[in-house]
Order: structure tokens, then C-alpha cells, then sequence
């Protein structure tokens, strides 16, 4: 099973990928991870990605994913054009939107990036919300609400969520 942990920065997409990964003892990864440095130092000054910084990502993301029979990342994945990029390599992909109002995520990550220096930060979150879109009912996957779980919480709502796409045949 390939596992997509997504959501805009901050909401928990690298700590629930990660306890999930280690419940279901496969890789993981952090989609950060396969941003180029210019992307990177882009989102540092709270300048907003654009597609055709996005395209290559995605690409690198997906093969990732296709590498191994079951693996988690951790990709924000905000439009379902960017889940259709994934799914072109792994059709079976699970998505799991950790989401919360944008005020609350905002609260965590001014939190976040004065404890770890985390390179985004939020004044990008203006950007993601404007282009997330909600998983749409054709796709695999659920959303969780993180203001509503603590991380534990977030990964057991995750693991039925998975747990029912396999039993589906998704």
C-alpha cells in the first residue's frame, strides 16, 4: 500500500507519517525532501512555489513511491492535479489529509519554526489554503481533523482509513 500523508505546512504531515511508517513497519519519507535547493530557498522567503516547481517534485515524489511495494511520504499533495501526478506512478495511493482551520495550523506554525527553524514558514499558508483542494470522493483516502486528535489519534483514524482501502481492493 502507498500511503500519502497530506495537508498544507504545519499540519502534522511528517509526525503522523512517520509513527504511521514505523506502525507499519515500511519506508518513509518526507517530500521536502526531493525539493531542489532553489525551491527550498524559495519557500524560505515565503514565496509561493509555483507549478513548474512543482512538476519535477511531484515526479521524484511518485517515483519514490513506486520504488517499494508499501512506503509512506509525507507531501502536502494540496490539488487533486498534484494527487493525479502521484497516482500516474502509484495508482493505488491512499491519501491522508490532515486538515484544520487555517488559523489553528498558523498557531503551529509560527510555533514550529521558531523551535526547529523549519524552512516553511506562514506566510506560505496564504497560498496553500487558496489551492488546496479537499479529497474528492472518487479519491482513496480520508480526512482528519488534527485539532481534533493528538498525533496517536491522527495515526489509528489513519490506520482504518488504510485498513478500509485494502479491504475495498483500492
Amino acid at each position: 500500500m502507498h500511503v500519502v500523508v497530506m495537508g498544507v505546512t504545519g499540519s502534522g504531515k511528517t509526525t503522523v507519517g512517520l509513527r504511521l511508517a514505523d506502525q507499519l513497519r515500511v519506508p518513509f519519507a518526507d517530500a521536502d525532501d526531493f525539493h531542489s535547493p532553489d525551491a527550498v530557498a524559495k519557500m524560505a522567503a515565503d514565496v509561493p512555489l509555483t507549478d513548474d516547481d512543482r512538476w519535477p517534485w511531484l515526479e521524484r515524489v511518485g517515483e519514490w513511491l513506486a520504488d517499494g511495494d508499501d512506503r509512506v511520504v509525507a507531501c502536502s499533495a494540496l490539488r487533486r492535479a498534484y494527487r493525479d501526478a502521484i497516482r500516474t506512478h502509484v495508482p493505488d495511493a491512499v491519501f491522508i489529509h490532515l486538515w484544520a482551520q487555517q488559523h489553528e495550523i498558523e498557531s503551529r506554525v509560527r510555533r514550529r519554526a521558531k523551535a526547529e527553524g523549519h524552512f516553511a514558514g506562514p506566510g506560505l499558508l496564504d497560498s496553500q489554503y487558496a489551492i488546496l483542494e479537499k479529497l474528492e470522493d472518487d479519491e482513496v483516502g480520508a480526512s482528519i481533523d488534527v485539532m481534533g486528535y493528538t498525533p496517536e489519534g491522527a495515526v489509528m483514524m489513519a490506520r482504518v482509513a488504510i485498513d478500509a482501502a485494502r479491504e475495498s481492493g483500492a
